[in-house]
């Protein structure tokens, strides 16, 4: 999982002040590299199987007394929470529905964050990636929810996840702004020139 390059960063930031240019709307970008650290989960994973491992061997192999299976559980419990700790493990470890629960807590706590509950005419608008989990979501103050349901923003966030999954996290988030953009002209056009909150990409 590689951060956005400067360029990058920048290139976000453009295609955020072109669609303003465009809509009322006020655009936030926030890119997280986890949702969490979920440092709990190496360390039940490697109880729950060292737990299961001498019982094993004792069963299938035998001959093993009581300090020899106490060893082994402890071996193992160790070597697997150091395992499970490599971010690329740990991530697989971890149910994708506690993933997505996690990853949208933070998509909540940034929108609060990020001030977006504070804009003129309540026109926040966040588009929010953790890439650990390959979560996109795209979250609307009331001033934008009147006139878009959560349904519009579907094909959207589906074609900016698939982005995300294979790595293309920089242009996707310039696709789906300009994609936002286009939809927010149609339902939330610009009437004045404003610029609330900044245009660069949030990095977490």
């Amino acid at each position: 999982m590689a951060l956005l390059t400067p360029q990058q960063q920048q290139q976000v930031a453009d295609a955020v002040t072109r669609a303003e240019q465009r809509t009322d709307a006020e655009i936030v970008t926030v890119l997280a590299p986890r949702a969490d650290d979920y440092s709990y989960i190496p360390l039940l994973w490697a109880s729950l199987i060292a737990l299961v491992v001498p019982a094993l061997v004792h069963f299938l192999i035998g001959g093993l007394q009581i300090y020899g299976l106490l060893m082994l559980q402890w071996a193992c419990f160790v070597f697997l929470s150091l395992i499970f700790r490599l971010p690329a493990i740990t991530t697989r470890l971890i149910p994708p529905r506690i993933r997505h629960w996690r990853a949208s807590n933070l998509a909540r706590r940034q929108f609060l964050e990020q001030k977006l509950h504070h804009t003129q005419d309540r026109t926040g608008v966040l588009i929010f990636v953790s890439e650990a989990e390959r979560y996109v979501e795209i979250l609307v103050d009331e001033g934008i929810s009147r006139h878009l349901d959560n349904s519009d923003w579907g094909t959207i966030v589906s074609d900016f996840t698939r982005r995300v999954a294979l790595g293309h996290t920089a242009e996707g988030f310039i696709a789906c702004i300009d994609a936002c953009a286009e939809l927010l002209e149609r339902h939330v056009p610009k009437t004045h020139p404003r610029n609330q909150l900044p245009n660069r990409l949030v990095m977490l």
